[in-house]
């Protein structure tokens, strides 16, 4: 299952899929905890699924992607505005640049007492 395929699907539809694919993941660890499932590569497949599934709802919730329909033959576009929030007459603030904590752990040699 393709990330372009899942944008063109529906809500709903993404939700059955969603639902579909959790509870195939539920099925195929119970497999593997028994010793019954033979292709153990199974499992990470759906997990990837689940992820393209979940990141594609989620786009959709925070307007990332704008959801064109399937019967439009434009594809998803993603919506960003460079300039966006960009003034250019708007004070550059410069913030001080704090040195880096030490690491713990052993003293570097010019530190450590001779």
């Amino acid at each position: 299952m393709k990330v372009d395929e899942l944008r063109e699907l529906e809500e709903d539809q993404l939700g059955d899929r969603l639902r579909s694919a959790r509870r195939e993941l539920y099925e195929l660890r119970f497999k593997h905890a028994v010793g019954q499932l033979e292709n153990s590569s199974q499992i990470s497949k759906v997990r990837h699924d689940i992820a393209r599934i979940m990141t594609v709802l989620s786009e959709r919730e925070l307007g990332i992607v704008t959801h064109i329909p399937h019967e439009s033959t434009a594809t998803a576009v993603a919506v960003a505005d460079p300039d966006a929030g960009f003034e250019p007459d708007a004070p550059v603030v410069e913030r001080p640049v704090e040195a880096p904590k030490p690491k713990r752990g052993r003293k570097a040699k010019s530190e450590e007492p001779s």
